[in-house]
């Protein structure tokens, strides 16, 4: 093996071949059980954070460890790293004084969810501060004492959608001084920073940006004082950050390295007979405060859940009911009388009468499963609309057969599934040919992005349920939509630039657009007709408008508009393709996805009045007034 690394089964298994360290580095619930174990078979244990979930296991291990004299370490990585070690020594050499508050600002992202089994961040409200809120609480211990009482409170704000609450703040009264920290999934950029207030000086500690700097208290006059702070400050972080990159190029900073610094002094001490890093007893406070704000979270988002109730039998069910396609189905399915179910990822700020709202992510079957219980229809709308090919193979990818598997277990008698037009290839037709549903599907979809790549493979799975398993579904292909939520102005048409419009390309490039209010029809349509045999549908208008064209009927005929030529397009996108390509990444200016943008070809549905009864009722050029006079209300409002 690479590593020239064993496994085993069993802990006695390793104890037998001469193991007498064991890192535990399982779930958090499994800490306890594991650690006792290895101290009864005569091990020390690294531990990663937390101790345990509960203080009685966490008094179990550290009663455990001195009887039989064996030592047990938990990483609190971040006393360790390089720059908050070097804080903390100059605190307690008396640098700042006596230390008064500390304030941590953190915001942070987590991975993407592929679908599948839920990651731990998914799986209960409190996640968030038990992962990144206990690393607040040990170093407010380390700088102000023991922790005496903790003030928390949480919120959602839109910016992780699965998580429960995205926003955190707490109010940390400790023996020595007052500490608060923010947690945040909604500030950007991301922050990681340490302030630590005393009577003498202030201290920062940016983590992210990888230095420290010392605004001190002096005898100066107050003027004098603010501009010999602000140019040593500045010089501090200047020098900091260029040692910082510096080393990480080096390698003498590395990833972690908090967690490895800790990991080589718990063998020193193992080595040594001293005290080790963070022991068992130390820890308990931390754990202790730490599930008491987790847990009060857990309750307080299990109680609005409880306020949720769904029935036996709904007569629809709408996926991705908050975007903004969605919310126009549920907006007009509530004017119809109609009573529906909801899924969506968060608890809406506000539930129409009539609604019932089933909580969780599309790449959860279980989740998906509860949603479409009971459901008679459903109009899968849900699918991702950013990131990388994680988020749209799990919210799109995997969301759609989730539908597709649980919409078959309960007999729903319809799916009218969305789907979209970028799953047909527009790169590879001759020019000024016209792209119906009989058009070839899209051959390179991973070229053109994970958005096509994702939309592609749902509706083919939806496809392949109707001919293999007689799934009733019909399926909706719109082209670019637009209106209400959804933005008319967007790159693909042009952006404005000061005073002038933006147009990749000479601007002649046809658009299958068609407003929202005429998807909205087809829908319905498709809801209460007799389509299930998997008949798929594009929905476009029949005025296939070039992006000049938009330009003129939203800026008016005197607007000005910037051309990119196209040999300068593929000239940037060639670069651009290079250069991403050395950081592992997909150019969105690769000259695939610019031949398909700029295609020129006529769009038109050969099924929509044959199958459907279905023609624009609005249309775009009326559509296009209605979004301008809104994107007029709100640029006066800026």
């Amino acid at each position: 093996m690479k590593f020239n690394t064993r496994a085993f089964t069993s802990l006695e298994e390793m104890v037998k071949a001469g193991v007498d360290v064991v890192h535990v580095l399982t779930p958090p619930s499994s800490h306890a059980s594991i650690t006792l174990k290895a101290l009864g078979l005569g091990c020390h244990v690294l531990v990663e954070k937390p101790l345990a979930v509960e203080v009685e296991d966490c008094e179990r291990i550290a009663a455990a460890a001195e009887e039989k004299g064996l030592q047990v370490c938990v990483n609190h990585s971040l006393l360790f790293d390089p720059h908050v070690r070097r804080a903390i020594k100059a605190v307690k050499a008396g640098k700042i004084g006596k230390v008064v508050s500390v304030d941590i600002l953190r915001s942070s992202n987590y991975p993407p969810y592929a679908g599948g089994p839920l990651a731990p961040h998914m799986r209960g409200a409190g996640y968030p501060f038990r992962d990144l809120g206990v690393h607040a609480l040990y170093l407010f211990q380390e700088l102000l004492g023991p922790v005496e009482d903790v003030q928390a409170s949480w919120a959602s704000m839109g910016g992780e959608p699965s998580l429960a609450f995205d926003e955190w703040r707490a109010m940390v009264r400790c023996r020595d001084g007052i500490g608060q920290f923010q947690l945040s999934w909604n500030v950007k950029p991301l922050q990681n920073q340490i302030i630590i207030q005393g009577t003498a000086g202030v201290m920062r500690v940016d983590l992210f940006l990888m230095f420290q700097s010392l605004r001190a208290s002096t005898p100066l006059p107050k003027p004098v004082e603010r501009i010999v702070n602000a140019v040593t400050e500045a010089n501090q972080q200047l020098i900091g950050m260029r040692k910082g990159v510096i080393g990480f190029i080096r390698k003498k900073v590395l990833p972690y390295h908090g967690l490895q610094d800790l990991i080589a002094e718990f063998y020193r001490a193992l080595d040594t007979g001293d005290p080790i890093p963070v022991s068992a007893q130390s820890v308990i406070p931390v754990v202790d405060w730490t599930e008491r704000v987790a847990r009060a979270a857990d309750a307080d988002f299990e109680q609005k859940l409880a306020n949720l109730p769904t029935s036996d039998s709904i007569p629809i069910l709408v996926t991705g009911a908050s975007g903004g396609l969605g919310s126009a189905v549920v907006e007009r399915l509530l004017a119809q009388g109609k009573r529906l179910r909801i899924f969506v990822r968060r608890i809406p700020e506000r539930i129409p009468e009539g609604v019932e709202v089933a909580i969780g992510n599309l790449g959860d079957p279980d989740a998906v499963d509860r949603a479409v219980r009971g459901a008679k229809a459903v109009i899968h709308v849900g699918a991702a609309m950013k990131g990388g090919w994680d988020d749209h193979h799990g919210g799109t990818v995997v969301g759609t057969r989730n539908v597709v598997e649980s919409c078959r277990k309960h007999g729903v008698e319809k799916l009218v599934h969305i789907s979209s037009m970028s799953v047909v290839d527009w790169a590879g037709a001759p020019a000024g040919s016209v792209v119906t549903e009989s058009a070839a599907l899209e051959p390179n979809a991973e070229a053109r992005g994970a958005y096509t790549r994702a939309k592609l493979e749902a509706e083919r799975i939806v496809v392949d349920s109707v001919k293999e398993h007689g799934l009733p579904a019909v399926i909706l292909r719109p082209g670019l939509i637009f209106g209400g939520k959804i933005p008319l102005m967007t790159p693909a048409i042009g952006r404005k630039m000061g005073k002038r419009w933006l147009i990749l390309g000479d601007g002649q490039v046809n658009l299958p657009l068609v407003y929202i209010d005429d998807v909205v029809d087809a829908v319905c349509l498709s809801l209460d007709g007799n389509l299930k045999g998997g008949e798929i549908i594009q929905l476009i208008d029949d005025r296939n408008l070039t992006q000049r064209d938009v330009i003129r009927l939203v800026a008016g005929p005197e607007a000005r508009v910037v051309r990119i030529p196209k040999p300068v397009l593929f000239a940037l996108g060639k670069l651009s393709e290079k250069l991403l390509g050395l950081m592992g990444r997909q150019s969105p200016l690769s000259a695939y996805r610019l031949r398909s943008a700029l295609a020129n070809r006529t769009f038109q549905s050969e099924n929509a009045e044959r199958l459907l009864a279905w023609e624009p009722r609005v249309g775009v050029c009326s559509g296009i007034k209605i979004a301008a006079t809104e994107y007029s209300r709100k640029n006066e409002t800026l």
